[in-house]
């Protein structure tokens, strides 16, 4: 089976508890499927999303959407200790850069 217009995040890698590849989709994290090779692991993975999918639809529930092609703002917030934001707002000062600089430079590394 597959999934028309298939633009879900996919990934195989090597498991070696199991001592096979392993396909993984980064919207159905509960998800998973092994075989010998990364292409069946793969074209498992794919199959078995598409399953839900249908299932999914069929039950009316929400299907999650591809990350591929979600819009991003570029906005999150994220909580850090009183010190830690602190430390980062000196830094920024002393770099000459907003804190929103400063974090989205040590983000991107």
């Amino acid at each position: 089976m597959a999934l028309k217009n298939d633009h879900y995040t996919y990934r195989v890698t090597w498991s070696e508890d199991d001592n096979e590849y392993v396909g993984l989709c980064s919207e159905f994290p509960s998800l998973s499927w092994l075989a010998e090779t990364q292409e069946s692991a793969l074209q498992g993975i794919r199959n078995v999303v598409a399953e839900v999918v249908q299932d999914m639809q069929a039950n009316n529930e929400s299907v999650p959407e591809p990350i591929a092609v979600k819009r991003f703002s570029g906005k999150f917030m994220v909580r850090v200790p009183p010190d830690v934001h602190r430390n980062l707002a000196l830094k920024a000062a002393e770099a000459g850069v907003s804190l929103n600089r400063l974090a989205s430079s040590k983000l991107s590394r």
